[in-house]
């Protein structure tokens, strides 16, 4: 097949998931569709639970491993759409839909691809991989199929980079804090207000510098995102309570940062989860000093992916733009797909990864 045939073939199928709602944990159709598709394209397929992947033809384990990655759910659609989220609409060089962008252009771009790598033999194996549950980090999601693959070597994960590389990925740990005080009748001198004890929390917060700084992510990023307290106006508040999103370099693992925290403030500190580290490949990877020698430019990505759950070297890259994600009208453009099937198959036909 030519790089168009597969362009046509992945807008085709882009619309038919486009057409199906499968946000996280409710992705079954979704997968039902995508697993018959490739099946009816001879490709053998495993699936576990709303995840479905295929290995190619005559694995051999003695070689490198190849991981292609993206992800088969969306997000809920947001207020503000003039174009029906659920139906895909071609206009003026575009394709609106919901999960267009983010990241359904990534994941039928690489799947052509794989099915291009696996029409000739690569000097490694390939894994394509259509993972669910990636806008929630939930369990069942890739976390869950690794396991019942083959060691993987490296990994490209398929999101709206503008096919540049992110070769940094910040990582993600989400604080519940409780400033705890005492009740008491507003009008007059007693009780322990607890929004003045958070105050203060949620100002070091906002101002504290942390010392590592990242040359290819920058600095760790702290943002008080809620904030709860009181139950009527005459009542002094006895607790207070607030959610801070922190955004991980990989000069600091999420412990280390959950331990200075609570050393700091005075309030009562509780991390929903540490698992959601920074990630980063090296610049000297084949991968890597293949996609430079493109033209590509390689950079730090401050939002989070499947990348986090990988223990392997891993890079981001994909059609699409970052800022269309999770907004009203998101869209593709037909030519970001074309020009994102042709660099993949260009960038990975013929590569030496040992």
């Amino acid at each position: 097949m030519t790089k168009g045939q597969y362009t046509q073939e992945a807008i085709g199928l882009l619309k038919q998931l486009i057409a199906i709602p499968s946000t996280s944990r409710d992705e079954r159709e979704a997968a039902d569709c995508l697993q018959s598709y490739m099946e009816e394209r001879g490709i053998q397929t495993h699936r576990a639970g709303n995840n479905v992947w295929a290995i190619a033809p005559d694995f051999d384990k003695n070689l490198p491993t190849l991981l292609l990655n993206s992800h088969i759910d969306t997000v809920k659609p947001v207020t503000g759409w003039t174009f029906p989220p659920y139906t895909p609409t071609e206009q003026e060089g575009r394709l609106y839909g919901l999960g267009s962008n983010d990241a359904g252009a990534s994941m039928v771009s690489l799947l052509q691809t794989f099915r291009h790598l696996c029409s000739h033999k690569q000097a490694y194996n390939v894994i394509f991989l259509a993972s669910c549950e990636e806008e929630v980090s939930g369990k069942q999601g890739i976390v869950s199929v690794l396991p019942l693959l083959p060691p993987i070597s490296v990994a490209i994960v398929g999101e709206p980079t503008g096919m540049q590389p992110a070769i940094a990925e910040k990582g993600l740990m989400v604080l519940d804090v409780t400033a705890h005080g005492r009740a008491g009748h507003a009008a007059r001198e007693e009780g322990d207000n607890a929004i003045y004890k958070a105050m203060k929390d949620i100002e070091w917060f906002r101002s504290y510098q942390w010392e590592r700084i990242s040359p290819m992510l920058g600095k760790v990023k702290m943002t008080v995102t809620q904030v709860n307290a009181g139950t009527q106006h005459n009542v002094i508040p006895e607790s207070c309570t607030f959610v801070v999103d922190i955004r991980s370099n990989e000069l600091y693992t999420n412990e280390e940062l959950y331990e200075h925290i609570a050393r700091q403030i005075k309030s009562e500190t509780k991390a929903r989860s540490f698992r959601l580290n920074s990630s980063r490949i090296s610049q000297e990877h084949p991968l890597v000093q293949q996609i430079v020698r493109m033209g590509r430019t390689p950079f730090g990505s401050p939002t989070l992916s499947d990348q986090a759950l990988m223990g392997f070297p891993s890079l981001k890259i994909g059609p699409g733009d970052s800022a269309r994600s999770h907004t009203a009208n998101e869209y593709i453009l037909i030519q970001e797909i074309a020009e994102a099937i042709s660099l993949y198959q260009d960038m990975l036909d013929g590569l030496e990864l040992m």
